[in-house]
């Protein structure tokens, strides 16, 4: 399977330290982070964390292992409450929201480690993404009255058109547990966007998958954000994924942003090198 063609993006400043693409300048970024950070006790795990996405921008959060990627996206979901700084999300702070209020407020997420209900069916786990969605109160759906069932039909529909954009439709019946791994990871995708995001995370979207696995994964986040036109920021080891997709990176290291911009601006930055191999040993 070819590999998407990368879009030449231009990044621009916003009134702050961050950068966005060209074409959403003159639009509120989706997410803005100010000075964000977290401290455990004595340690700090983020610190000063700078960050705006477009509204339609798929950016990329890489690092070494340990550098704090996840603890951002768990300071994003309201997983952790920072110490300190500002989380914008379309341009409102959401210093008060917890994790359920941000989700409504349009930030879905996966995870590292895929978090299914492995024996719900296929399209259970989707529909459970669409509670946000769902108008029937409890007493309707105990005495399965009229409106239950209007909201059942309309969410077996919406289920199964989500399922499609990853051509799963076909396994809207079968136990989630017992799909392949890489099916696995594309459900919980398609879970998420039934929360209807306006920013969808990924932790390591990739994770797992062959190469195969991973081009078909690059052709549908891209799917994703025209589709949805929605924001994506994931987290990725694999450099290739990243390189090919995403228009704006940023790296951290050990919990600071040591560098910020396109995939070729990051790829020849030799802070960002020496942070993944090293430093080299001057030869005498």
């Amino acid at each position: 399977m070819s590999k998407p063609e990368r879009p030449r993006t231009k990044l621009v400043p916003v009134p702050s330290t961050n950068i966005i693409p060209e074409r959403d300048v003159d639009k509120t970024p989706i997410l803005e982070c100010r000075h964000l950070g977290i401290d455990f006790g004595g340690l700090t795990a983020v610190n000063d964390f700078n960050m705006a996405i477009g509204r339609t921008e798929i950016a990329g959060l890489i690092g070494p292992n340990g550098a704090g990627k996840t603890t951002v996206f768990n300071l994003l979901t309201k997983v952790y409450q920072p110490t300190r700084g500002t989380i914008l999300l379309d341009g409102v702070d959401t210093h008060s929201m917890n994790t359920v209020q941000v989700n409504k407020a349009g930030i879905a997420r996966t995870f590292q480690n895929i978090r299914l209900f492995s024996n719900l069916s296929v399209e259970d786990n989707v529909k459970i993404g669409l509670h946000n969605q769902i108008q029937y109160g409890m007493c309707k759906g105990i005495l399965r009255l009229p409106a239950y069932w209007r909201e059942e039909r309309t969410a077996h529909h919406r289920a199964l058109e989500l399922l499609s954009i990853f051509d799963m439709a076909d396994l809207a019946g079968h136990q989630a547990g017992s799909l392949p791994y890489g099916a696995q990871r594309r459900l919980e995708i398609v879970r998420a966007l039934a929360t209807n995001p306006s920013l969808l995370l990924l932790d390591e979207p990739a994770a797992g998958m062959n190469p195969s696995e991973t081009a078909e994964l690059m052709e549908n986040i891209v799917k994703i954000r025209d589709t949805f036109q929605i924001a994506v920021l994931l987290i990725e080891h694999d450099m290739n994924l990243v390189m090919g997709i995403c228009e704006g990176i940023c790296v951290l290291n050990f919990g600071q942003v040591i560098a910020k911009g396109t995939p070729d601006e990051i790829q020849a930055n030799p802070t960002v090198i020496e942070a993944y191999l090293g430093k080299q040993k001057e030869v005498e």
